[in-house]
């Protein structure tokens, strides 16, 4: 892979029960739980890691259920919507799927001349599926899940701004995104180093999001080593942007930025990967704490509700 940004790593929202998002994700979704760990700031919350088969980074949807931390609403300064990828053919399965579980979805055809199923998780975070019959990331295998459905990963993120221009030049200007298209409002930026998780469509609106359950805490993008991130940290700066030093997440390594328009961004690299710590057959049956936190394990234990 080439040292540059090579599309989407890793994306965070906001639930508001652990059990519930658990829920959702693992048994109606079927995706693998890749990571059982907590907030590195927060000890007594989860921090759930939801992928494919081997948890690659482009497949990642991540949260912290803070447990009733009440509903967010979607606007300016968020990134608003998640598209995964799926099978062609497949949404009607899903739309059944989601049907038996009481869950609206309803396909649309997008700005983009593309037929989505769009629909919200129990916390109202908006998702869609886009069919991909280019796709070849190996699904997590879930026996309630029709094979010929099974989810890929992420296609794409919607962010969502006031103004266009200054967020546009950070997607092209320091993360190697190029402008494909646009309709009314939104427009479409790719990432050609990559052939999944590599869209980003911008989408202009007014009024400012709030940031709580049913929203996006920040998007991340990929790059493959600690080299390649530091190169990014020097790119920002020098584009005048406050950036963090490098932070250890134990399974990868991170820098974070606020965008013009108000949303967070990390970068993210590939190493050391979530089986640092289990065997790619065990991802997510033990629950891994940062390792400040181990000396403390059975008073985390007491404190985190139960799934």
């Amino acid at each position: 892979m080439e040292s540059k940004i090579l599309g989407l790593h890793h994306i965070t929202a906001i639930a508001n029960n652990a059990k519930v998002n658990h829920h959702f994700y693992t048994q109606v979704l079927g995706l693998r739980l890749v990571k059982k760990t907590v907030n590195f700031d927060d000890p007594g919350t989860y921090h759930f890691y939801f992928g494919n088969e081997k948890g690659e980074p482009g497949t990642i949807l991540t949260f912290f259920p803070w447990e009733g931390i009440g509903k967010g609403r979607n606007g300016r300064g968020l990134a608003t919507n998640i598209t995964y990828s799926v099978p062609t053919g497949s949404l009607i399965f899903w739309t059944d799927r989601l049907k038996s579980f009481n869950i609206p979805s309803q396909i649309i055809t997008n700005n983009f001349n593309e037929n989505l199923l769009v629909f919200e998780d129990p916390d109202g975070l908006n998702l869609s599926f886009k069919e991909d019959n280019t796709d070849t990331r190996l699904p997590w295998k879930n026996k309630e899940i029709d094979e010929k459905a099974l989810i890929y990963g992420f296609s794409g993120v919607t962010l969502t701004v006031k103004d266009l221009d200054p967020t546009a030049k950070i997607l092209t200007d320091i993360l190697d995104y190029e402008y494909v298209q646009d309709h009314v409002n939104e427009f479409r930026f790719k990432n050609k180093n990559i052939t999944t998780a590599n869209l980003v469509d911008i989408k202009l609106a007014p009024t400012p999001g709030y940031n709580a359950a049913g929203t996006n805490h920040h998007v991340a993008f990929r790059v493959k080593d600690e080299a390649t991130l530091m190169h990014y940290r020097e790119k920002v700066l020098a584009y005048g942007l406050d950036i963090t030093p490098k932070i250890d997440r134990d399974y990868f390594f991170s820098l974070y930025f606020r965008e013009p328009g108000g949303v967070l961004f990390e970068i993210a690299t590939d190493n050391p990967g979530f089986d640092v710590d289990e065997s790619v057959e065990t991802l997510g049956t033990a629950l891994k704490l940062p390792k400040r936190y181990e000396s403390s394990r059975n008073e985390i234990v007491r404190i985190l509700p139960e799934l």
